[in-house]
């Protein structure tokens, strides 16, 4: 559900329609663009195939007069083939001698270091040296702090661009960037978009999606949409649910996949918990028009304040969603909170 880690070095894409505008007004500034960039945004709208962009209008060594990269130079084709050796991506993710990736719960400061001696090095082609780092709120506090002179004195030529979609980084990174809210797709774009790729249904996955198009696309894998039914139909009957065997479903996953696993279960939860507070007080459902029924009956029933509070939760587990010491328990825990919001006697 993250915009997950592809490879060490993520191939470039073309912008989507809804970033080009600010993309081009952003480029059109390069003589002054800031040595360090955190480009800020809800997950889902593609932040990260923005910051690649700027990169590689950045290492260009033929920009166009806009100051957009020309794309036929050797540093695009690098860029473009995900092999350029004056970007690095810095994301939760490690490569073993023979390729293979494996997903990690957090940048470490070994990581960070390696980017700062890569900053001191001199660039390969001439022109300029970016670093990426994705999502930023992996790092964890010793990185973070690593990573701090470094931004805020950057080497001569030498950019970094910080991505971040969960809002929890700490002030003393933020302070030393310059920010850039990432475009927010309106929904024709979005399903155009996403019709594009070769996916049916948009409307509804859309919905889903909270309208974020890449998130979106995850959606539309038939895994994804199986697991949700799961979990839906369990939380729309609070009497059937029983949560160590949903933890025990999350823990029977291999273990580089629970923590996608535990992204979706929060994600969903939360996205639940949403609608029926709406549901609760006589609206519609966002986010699972669906299941509009189940959730009008048990908005009527939920606790309102608890359910309040219980959202509140939810929130602040997906912004430590990276960090979770065993998926398994804290779905558990989740889920036993949700069955609370349904105990007799509960405020309203």
């Amino acid at each position: 559900m993250n915009e997950a880690p592809v490879a060490a070095q993520p191939a470039w894409q073309p912008l989507p329609p809804w970033q080009r505008a600010a993309a081009a007004a952003a480029l059109q500034a390069r003589a002054r663009w800031p040595e360090a960039l955190l480009i800020g945004g809800r997950r889902g709208i593609g932040k990260r195939i923005l910051a690649l962009h700027f990169a590689q209008a950045l290492l260009c060594e033929r920009p166009n007069p806009d100051g957009g990269a020309c794309g036929s130079c050797p540093s695009c084709g690098y860029v473009a083939a995900g092999a350029h050796p004056d970007l690095r991506v810095i994301e939760p993710i490690e490569v073993d001698d023979e390729g293979n990736l494996t997903v990690v719960n957090e940048i470490m400061v070994p990581r960070i270091r390696e980017l700062i001696e890569f900053t001191q090095l001199s660039s390969h082609r001439q022109r300029a040296k970016v670093a990426l780092i994705v999502p930023a709120e992996s790092m964890n506090k010793a990185a973070t702090n690593a990573l701090l002179k470094t931004l805020e004195e950057p080497p001569p030529a030498t950019y970094l661009i910080l991505v971040s979609h969960l809002g929890s980084l700490p002030a003393t990174i933020i302070s030393r960037c310059r920010r850039f809210a990432a475009p927010e797709p309106d929904a024709p774009a979005a399903a155009a978009w996403l019709s594009a790729q070769g996916v049916d249904d948009a409307p509804q996955l859309l919905a889903q999606a909270g309208g974020a198009p890449l998130l979106a696309l995850t959606f539309a894998d038939a895994l994804v949409q199986r697991e949700r039914a799961l979990l839906l139909d369990l939380l729309a009957r609070p009497e059937r649910l029983d949560p160590v065997k949903v933890g025990a479903r999350v823990d029977a996953y291999e273990k580089d996949t629970r923590k996608a696993r535990l992204t979706d279960i929060v994600y969903w939860l939360s996205t639940w918990t949403a609608d029926l507070a709406a549901c609760s007080s006589g609206g519609l459902p966002r986010f699972n028009p669906d299941r509009r029924e189940a959730l009008g009956r048990l908005g009527r029933k939920v606790a309102r304040v608890k359910l309040f509070r219980y959202y509140g939760a939810l929130l602040r587990e997906r912004a430590l969603i990276g960090h979770p010491l065993q998926p398994r328990l804290v779905v558990e825990a989740l889920l036993f909170e949700y069955l609370a919001l349904f105990a007799s006697g509960g405020s309203h």
